[in-house]
Order: structure tokens, then C-alpha cells, then sequence
């Protein structure tokens, strides 16, 4: 059997890493993958060279906020009204003016309306879906970068597995960890889900549990708006009776028995349980994670700014976080995708349930956090992303998913809708895309959400290409897209 032996320990590649020995290449098993050893040899080649990135907006943010509006925000009734449709198109909200002349949102927005020259609209975000476009097959697709493998009738897939893709923050994770001694990703306030389908897309799947989010999710239902203010994070601090000294005497002492049982250390050696150890030791000696979860150090004008709900609570904890180090948080729209209330998902009592529950939140908090963000020199360095799943339908009161809508109410519409993004070079006070005369589809520059996702990488200094392997030793691009340069100053 020919094998050709990498590096020790490594298995991603990039441009110094070459030849791996999760790469070793078994004459069998490369042509079950229809590869031949040339072929490989090539596909390292190539790697190699395009994994030093560049082009605008390269490596330009330390940190990314990902605000996902999960449920699908309808673009019409929020940023891209539309005049001069039929009554069933048009938004049951008034077009108002906004910082960039000659681009309105609506009524619902207006702080966000006196912000928008702090980031870019993306108006053509806009993909055909495979399959059912169901919530749980969309968020899996817009966090992996790919597509779900099963889908039932009823529109729900399997629960997680170890098998998955990564979510974007997991990949990152392993990466570009953090510099200093910090939660790498944060995932907050709930977990994703649709119906009973909870955590989709949200794990480190095949990279392993070590890549897994920090899950903050406080206690209390979707309804508890106070959520945050009963965050615990004990696991991040000593018991009482266990000094920072007492913790590091113990770290030497493993030290000194691992010194002893070359053989235990050397079966054990690829887990990497040291690297986990002190990533783990230093965390809690140092604090710094515990301290940035503190809101209460935060001036009372700063919490009411973004809101004294769940969600703009979790904006200021973001921005808390990535002033701390870490490398990624997800804030998730604090309701679960298919229901009531403040949800997205607005198959009846649109107007209703935007106007007096979803759009303050989003409003406030959206607004605060790129003010607050631009306010604390942070902007520059930090990518922040915010998206749903997928739009809502041009037409009210049609269906275009299989579930009923009345007459105040939009079905799913992946085909075209809208998202922000801004900081780390993201162009200021721009439109990227346009939709057309209803919000049906994109008139120019449509942009794919695993073309987000690419962006996201290539903003880290991550090329969105790099190869990673699946649970079954496959090589696996990140994303199979490219990133959006022009999107960049």
C-alpha cells in the first residue's frame, strides 16, 4: 500500500502546513474518491497558492459579530419597501428616509435609519433552495455552508450528529483561535431550532465537541425578555476553597506524572489533551471570559440603549466579548423560528407583531450595537453580519412553502431579501445589490449566503477554500464559494 507521510498532528491545509499525515494517501482509498495521487498532489498545489488570500478587506477584522435574525425578517415591511406595487406587495408600513439619500426603510426602523452610514444594505442576497425551503434545511445552510442531506416531507430534519458540517464559529475556532486566554465562540441566547429540530447547524460536528460553542443560553422561555439578567457562568470560576495558586500547583504536579508515563503520553498525543488542558487552565486563572459576561459593569445609559430585552442585552455581551478576545458570538434572534410573538416568521399578524414586538427589538439593538461598536474604535476590526435565513414573499396571503398564510401575513422567499453587513473595511453608507421592482429577485449583484459565509472567512485571514476532513478522512473546502471583495472599501 503506498503511503506518503505529512507533518505530525496537522490536518487542514494551508500554506504551511503542505502534505499531511491525515493526507497519507492509500492507493485503495483514493480511487473509491475518484482521485488519483497526481490528482491530490495537485489539489495540495493549488491549495497552497490561493490559501494566502488577499484583495480587499483581507484579514482586516479580529473578530466577527454574526446577528442571526432567525425566522426570515420580511425585507419589505423592514429595509427595501417598495412603491407603486399592488396592495398585496405593498408594505402596510410608510417608507421613510435615511441617512444615504434616496434609500427609505420603513416606519419600523428609524434609529436604524439614522445609522445606515455605518455599514452596507446587501438587497440581493438571494439563493433557489434544494428541497423544501424549510427554516431548519436554510440555517444549516447559511451556518455550514452547505446543504442538508435529509430532508422529510414535513419539512424537519434529522437532530444533530456528529456527522455534520461545522458551523462557521467551530471552524474559525480551530483556525484563528484567540490570542489571549478567551472563549474562542460564543453562541447566544437560545439554541437554532424549528419546531423540534433543536441545534441544527449550531455544532462542531465533525471537528469534535473540543470546537463546540461556549452555549449561553440563560434560563427562562422565549417570552422572558429579562434573560440575561440571570446569566451564569460558573464554569468559568474557582469554587471558593480552590486559590489560583492551589489550581497552577496542581497543573505542575500532572506535569511531572505526565513527565513519568512517557508511554500514557504518548498514546494520548493526539488528542492534544494539553493543548485543551491549558486552554482550560488559563481561562479560569485569568478571569478575563468571567469578567466580560458582567453587563452590571456597564453604565445604565449603555444597557438602555440597546434595550432591556434578550436580544439587546446580547448585542452589548457581544460587543463585551470581542473586546475581550473572543474570536466569534452569535447572537440568535431570541425566539424560535416557527412561531408566535416577536418571531420572524410572519405567516399572520404581520403588522401586528412587527410593529408593537420584532421591530423595536431589532431596531434598538441593531443601531446601538454599530453605534457603540464605531464609538469604542471597534468598528474597524470587527465584521458584523446580520441576516436571516431567508426573506419573506413579495405576496401576502400566498403560500409558497406549503404553509398557510392570511391575508396579513408573507410566506418563505429565499429567491431575494436583504441583510447588513459592516466594520473591518466593509464599505460605509452603501447598497450592494438591488431587487427588483416587487423584492422578488435581485436585479444585480445577487450574493449567495455561503457567499456571505466566504466573506466572513476571508475577513479573518481565512481563505474560504482551506481544506478540512470529515468524519470519514474526506477533503472538505470551508465553503465552496468566494468572497465578495467588492463589498470592501
Amino acid at each position: 500500500m503506498l503511503r506518503i507521510p505529512g507533518q505530525l498532528g496537522k490536518d487542514v491545509c494551508d500554506s504551511g502546513i503542505g502534505l499531511t499525515r491525515r493526507d497519507v494517501l492509500r492507493v485503495g482509498g483514493s480511487a473509491m474518491l475518484g482521485l488519483t495521487l497526481g490528482q491530490l498532489l495537485e489539489l495540495k498545489a493549488v491549495q497552497a497558492k490561493e490559501s494566502t488570500g488577499g484583495g480587499p478587506g483581507w484579514g482586516k477584522a479580529k473578530s466577527v459579530i454574526f446577528v442571526y435574525l432567525q425566522g426570515g425578517p420580511s425585507h419589505l415591511d423592514l429595509w427595501d419597501p417598495k412603491e407603486n406595487v399592488p396592495d398585496n406587495v405593498k408594505s402596510v408600513f410608510k417608507p421613510i428616509g435615511t441617512k444615504l439619500p434616496g434609500v427609505q426603510f420603513t416606519e419600523l426602523l428609524p434609529k436604524l435609519a439614522q445609522v445606515n452610514d455605518k455599514f452596507t444594505m446587501m438587497r440581493s442576497v438571494a439563493y433557489t433552495p434544494v428541497g423544501l425551503f424549510n427554516h431548519t434545511a436554510a440555517i444549516y445552510q447559511l451556518h455550514t455552508g452547505y446543504t442538508t442531506d435529509k430532508v422529510s416531507p414535513s419539512g424537519q430534519l434529522e437532530p444533530p450528529s456528529p456527522k455534520d458540517f461545522p458551523t462557521f464559529g467551530s471552524q474559525v475556532s480551530r483556525l484563528k483561535p484567540p490570542t489571549v486566554p478567551m472563549l474562542p465562540f460564543v453562541m447566544m441566547p437560545r439554541p437554532l431550532q424549528e419546531s423540534g429540530v433543536v441545534g441544527k447547524g449550531g455544532t462542531a460536528g465533525f471537528l469534535g465537541r473540543a470546537f463546540d460553542p461556549y452555549y449561553l443560553y440563560p434560563p427562562g422561555d422565549d417570552m422572558d425578555l429579562q434573560k440575561m439578567e440571570k446569566i451564569s457562568v460558573d464554569d468559568l470560576q474557582l469554587r471558593p476553597e480552590v486559590t489560583t495558586a492551589r489550581l497552577e500547583r496542581r497543573a505542575r504536579l500532572r506535569d511531572v506524572l505526565n513527565q513519568g508515563m512517557p508511554e500514557i503520553d504518548k498514546a494520548v498525543k493526539k488528542y492534544d489533551l494539553n493543548e485543551y488542558y491549558d486552554k482550560a487552565l488559563s481561562l479560569i486563572i485569568s478571569g478575563r471570559a468571567r469578567d466580560a459576561f458582567a453587563l452590571k459593569h456597564e453604565s445604565d445609559a449603555t444597557r438602555d440603549r440597546f434595550g432591556r430585552n434578550t436580544f439587546g442585552q446580547s448585542l452589548l455581551l457581544a460587543r463585551r466579548l470581542v473586546e475581550a478576545g473572543t474570536r466569534v458570538v452569535e447572537v440568535i434572534w431570541p425566539k424560535v423560528a416557527n412561531s408566535d410573538h416577536h418571531s420572524f416568521d410572519v405567516h399572520v399578524e404581520l403588522s401586528k407583531r412587527m410593529r408593537d414586538q420584532s421591530a423595536p427589538l431589532l431596531d434598538t439593538g441593531v443601531s446601538a450595537l454599530f453605534a457603540d461598536l464605531d464609538e469604542h474604535g471597534m468598528l474597524d476590526e470587527t465584521l458584523v453580519v446580520v441576516v436571516g435565513e431567508f426573506g419573506r414573499s413579495p405576496q401576502r396571503g400566498v403560500s409558497t412553502s406549503g404553509n398557510g398564510n392570511t391575508d396579513d401575513g408573507r410566506d418563505h422567499w429565499p429567491y431575494c431579501y436583504t441583510g447588513i453587513i459592516g466594520g473591518a473595511g466593509v464599505k460605509r453608507g452603501h447598497v450592494f445589490g438591488k431587487s427588483d421592482a416587487t423584492g422578488s429577485a435581485p436585479l444585480e449583484d445577487p450574493i449567495h449566503p455561503i457567499e456571505i459565509l466566504a466573506t466572513m472567512y476571508h475577513a479573518l485571514g481565512i481563505h474560504p477554500e482551506t481544506l478540512v476532513y470529515n468524519h470519514l478522512n474526506q477533503p472538505r473546502e470551508l465553503v465552496q464559494a468566494k468572497a465578495v471583495t467588492k463589498l470592501f472599501a
